[in-house]
Formats: structure tokens, C-alpha cells, sequence
């Protein structure tokens, strides 16, 4: 009797030995067929500002090298401006309203968290970025103003202090003087200049090593402006914006014109488009160019005001661009230094 396996055995051995032997092959293709996995890269760390903010993004920078939180450290940077009295721009020392009334402006927004928080027409308290943080931590809310945010600030321990000082007092005087011929005021003399109706804020954004992202703008406004008038920094999505998968953006200048396009959202939109920080801050400025009524820009469609736009990307890399030729602040985990804005339009003379 000869010991053969039938049919239906020789079959199945069969079959299992091809499955056996296909067996790499099986896993080498689907080794070739798995999605890969995508890391992102480290982040360079990097905070960007507006002119007036060396030492702001130098501390920013500082602070977030030795592990601190984003927003914390942009806090402490824009501090280093609204204590300032030598800064007329932000915070203490900040040029009045019409009233001679000091009336700040901040918004803030913490990437990791995906939170923001606000205050805008604050009277009273020299750091209205701090304030802003507390509402973002501490609150259900976003934005709040006036009387309700100094009673807010004052409940945390704030101390209520007059803002003016002796400089911004003097400049408020001679700017009421000389606001018309027929009023009540005495002109001042000739050889006194006029003063210009200045503005001037601070816009910081900031990335961790880690990638991690925060902004903050603050803010005393635009000069001799109506009691009351809030402009784009204390308004999350305009005077700056931070979405921590993508980046970060603000702005200083004509707070209404950057009102009108969401500015900060917007060039943080252009930026998860594909943008470099650079061209989707130009890409802003002409939308916000192409909204302008016919009485803010010129014969040739050229602006009448000024207007920029900082940004930074999830990578660290950054980029400005302004109406105009400008410059603003950098600092690139190195050192910090001053870099020339983008701009649209050359000045005229």
C-alpha cells in the first residue's frame, strides 16, 4: 500500500507553501503601499514685532529659549513698552483721547489653548497686555471694555493710576490749541510746532522651539481720538490673530482699514494657503487697499495712511510688509535686529 496524499491534500499543502514562500513579497509591498508618516520639522524659534519693540522681542526671545509659555513671554515683552513714559504709543505715557483721557487697547490669542482675550477703551492701568491674559485665563469671555474692564482689573489687584505724563500732557495742550482758528483756545506761537496726529502700537508674535504660538497687540491708539473709539488691536482677528497648526499675524497703522479686512485672520489664512509669512502680509495690504473708500487713498489709488503687517509661521520663518517702506523687529533665536518690510507703494516727496 503506498502511503500518497489524496487530491484535496496535496491541494492545501500546496496552497500553504505558495503563501508561505509569497509571504515577503506580501510584506514588501505593502511596506511600499503604507502612508507615510509625516513629522514636522523642529521650529526655529522666532518673535516678531513692530518697530518700536527691540527690546520687546529680545525678552520675548529670551524667555521662550528657557521653556516659557508663549504668551507669557510676549507679555512680558510688550510690558517693557507700556511701562515706558518715553514710549507715547502704549500704555503709560500714551497720547490721549480728544478729552485728554488715556484709553488703551489690547488683544491676545494663545495657540496651544486656542483662547483670546481683551480689553479696549481701559482707563487707568499702565499694562492693559496683562489685563487681556486674565481675561483669556480667567474668563468665559473674549473682549471687554471701558468701565467693565478697569472694575475687571481692579478685582485682580490692579492699582488705578493716571496714565498722563507730563510729555503726553503737553502734546494734548498743543493739539487742542491749534485745532482751529475761530474756537476758544489761544493759538500756540509760530515757533512751537504743531503737533501731528501720531499712532503707534506694538504688535509681537512669537514661536516656541516647540512650535507653539502666541500674539499680542497693545495699544494707546490713534491721538486725539473721539472718547470711546476702539480700533482693530483689541479685536481678536483683526489687530492680530494666532492659529497654533499654522501661525501667527498682526498689524499697526490705521486700525479702521485693518478692521474692514480682518487683517490678522487673514494673512493667517493666506499663510495655511501656502503663503510665506512675506507674501501673505503684501496679499493683505492689497485687500485692504481695494476696500478703501475714495477719500483715503489718492489720485493714482495709492493709500493716504499707513499700514503693516507682521508675520511668522508654525516653521519660525517670518516676514512684514507695509504701504510704505519701513522696517520692524526681529529676533531669530540668535540675536535681534531690525529688517526692512516688504512694501507696495515707494514714498512721495
Amino acid at each position: 500500500m503506498t502511503d500518497r496524499p489524496d487530491r484535496r491534500s496535496f491541494l492545501g499543502s500546496a496552497g500553504s507553501l505558495a503563501a508561505v514562500l509569497a509571504l515577503p513579497r506580501v510584506r514588501e509591498v505593502a511596506a511600499m503601499q503604507a502612508p507615510a508618516i509625516r513629522r514636522a520639522p523642529p521650529a526655529q524659534p522666532a518673535a516678531i514685532s513692530s518697530a518700536n519693540s527691540l527690546a520687546p522681542v529680545t525678552r520675548t526671545a529670551e524667555l521662550v529659549l528657557q521653556g516659557t509659555d508663549t504668551l507669557d513671554a510676549a507679555v512680558e515683552g510688550v510690558k517693557i513698552q507700556e511701562l515706558d513714559p518715553k514710549d507715547d504709543s502704549v500704555g503709560y505715557g500714551g497720547l490721549p483721547n480728544a478729552d485728554g483721557v488715556v484709553q488703551l487697547d489690547c488683544s491676545c490669542m494663545h495657540g496651544p489653548t486656542r483662547r483670546a482675550g481683551a480689553v479696549g477703551a481701559l482707563e487707568g492701568i499702565k499694562t492693559p497686555s496683562e489685563v487681556a491674559r486674565l481675561v483669556l485665563k480667567y474668563t468665559n469671555h473674549i473682549l471687554l471694555v471701558g468701565e467693565g474692564a478697569r472694575r475687571f482689573a481692579l478685582s485682580y489687584g490692579f492699582k488705578e493710576e493716571d496714565l498722563l505724563t507730563p510729555e503726553s500732557r503737553q502734546k494734548w495742550l498743543v493739539w487742542r490749541a491749534n485745532r482751529g482758528p475761530d474756537d476758544d483756545w489761544l493759538q500756540v506761537p509760530d515757533k512751537e510746532p504743531m503737533v501731528v496726529r501720531p499712532t503707534g502700537t506694538i504688535n509681537l508674535n512669537v514661536v516656541s522651539p516647540s512650535g507653539d504660538i502666541s500674539s499680542i497687540t497693545t495699544t494707546s491708539g490713534l491721538a486725539w481720538k473721539l472718547p470711546g473709539r476702539v480700533g482693530d488691536s483689541a479685536i481678536a482677528g483683526a489687530g492680530q490673530y494666532t492659529d497654533n497648526e499654522i501661525g501667527a499675524a498682526g498689524s499697526t497703522g490705521r486700525g479702521e482699514s485693518n478692521i474692514m479686512v480682518c487683517g490678522g485672520f487673514l494673512t493667517v489664512e493666506a499663510m495655511r494657503r501656502g503663503l510665506k509669512p512675506t507674501d501673505a502680509c503684501l496679499e493683505t495690504l492689497r485687500r485692504a487697499v481695494a476696500m478703501s473708500p475714495a477719500r483715503l487713498v489718492d489720485e493714482k489709488g495709492r493709500p493716504k495712511f499707513g499700514l503693516t503687517f507682521y508675520a511668522v509661521n508654525k516653521r519660525g520663518e517670518f516676514g512684514a510688509a507695509s504701504m510704505f517702506p519701513g522696517r520692524y523687529a526681529v529676533h531669530d533665536g540668535k540675536d535681534a535686529r531690525f529688517v526692512d518690510t516688504a512694501y507696495l507703494y515707494e514714498r512721495t516727496k
